[in-house]
C-alpha cells in the first residue's frame, strides 16, 4: 500500500464488507452508545454533588449524620436494610439475562418482576427512611447534611425510577412480539443500568455514614 493510499483513508467511515464475509450488524450498537453516554452523565451528576458535600461539609453549621451515637446513621441497619432490597433487585436482573438468554421467557419475566418488585420495595424504604428521620427532627432545612441526604437520595431514586419505566417499555414489547429476540439484549442493557445504580448507592451509602473525621479527611484530599 502506498503512502498517499494510507493517508486518503478514512477510518472512521465504515468500512465495505469484504467478498463472501458480509460484516453482520449489531442491533444494540446504538442502544449501548446511548446507555453508556446515560451513566457517564449521571456519574458526573452524583460526582459533583459529593464534590459539593465535601466543600459544604468544612462550614461551621454542617453537622454529619453519623458519629454519635444520637445521630441516625451511627446505627447502618436501616441503610443496610435497603442496601439489601437494591442489592437483591439487581441480582434479580442479573438472573433474568441469564434465563433470557438461555430462551426461557416465563423465567425471564419472573426475574424481571423480582427485580421490580425490590426495586419497589427499596423506594419505599427509603421514603420510610425519610420519614423517620423527620419524626426525629432531622428536617431538610435544619442542617446542610440532611439537604444532602435528601438531595442525594431523591435524585438516586428518580433515576432508578426511570429506569423501570424503560423496563416496563420493554416487557410491553415482549408481550405485544411474544418472543425473546426483542427480550435478551436490551434486558442485558437495563440490567448494566441496575448494577450501575447499585454502585452509586453504595458509594452514596458510604459517604453519608461516614464520621466527621472521615468526611474531613476526604475534603482536605480534594483541597479543601
Amino acid at each position: 500500500m502506498s503512502l498517499f493510499s494510507t493517508l486518503r483513508e478514512k477510518p472512521w467511515e465504515p468500512q465495505p464488507a469484504l467478498a463472501g464475509h458480509p460484516t453482520p450488524a449489531d442491533p444494540l450498537a446504538t442502544p449501548r452508545t446511548a446507555l453508556r453516554f446515560i451513566m457517564a452523565i449521571v456519574g458526573v451528576l452524583f460526582f459533583l454533588f459529593i464534590i459539593t458535600f465535601l466543600s459544604r461539609s468544612q462550614y461551621p453549621d454542617f453537622q454529619a449524620l453519623a458519629g454519635q451515637p444520637w445521630q441516625p446513621f451511627s446505627d447502618t441497619s436501616r441503610l443496610w436494610f435497603n442496601t439489601a432490597l437494591l442489592a437483591a433487585s439487581s441480582l434479580a436482573m442479573h438472573i433474568a439475562v441469564l434465563v433470557a438468554q438461555r430462551e426461557h421467557l416465563n423465567r425471564a419475566v419472573l426475574g424481571i418482576s423480582l427485580a421490580v418488585f425490590f426495586a419497589i420495595g427499596f423506594l419505599l424504604a427509603q421514603l420510610d427512611l425519610w420519614q423517620r428521620l423527620m419524626a426525629a427532627g432531622y428536617y431538610i432545612n435544619s442542617n446542610p447534611a440532611n439537604s444532602y441526604f435528601y438531595l442525594l437520595t431523591a435524585v438516586h431514586g428518580l433515576h432508578l425510577l426511570g429506569g423501570m419505566v424503560v423496563l416496563a417499555n420493554l416487557l410491553f414489547r415482549v408481550w405485544y412480539d411474544d418472543s425473546l429476540a426483542t427480550l435478551s439484549g436490551p434486558l442485558s442493557l437495563c440490567a448494566q443500568y441496575w448494577h450501575f445504580l447499585l454502585a452509586v448507592w453504595l458509594l452514596l451509602f458510604a459517604l453519608l455514614a461516614s464520621s466527621p473525621d472521615t468526611i474531613n479527611t476526604l475534603a482536605a484530599l480534594c483541597g479543601f
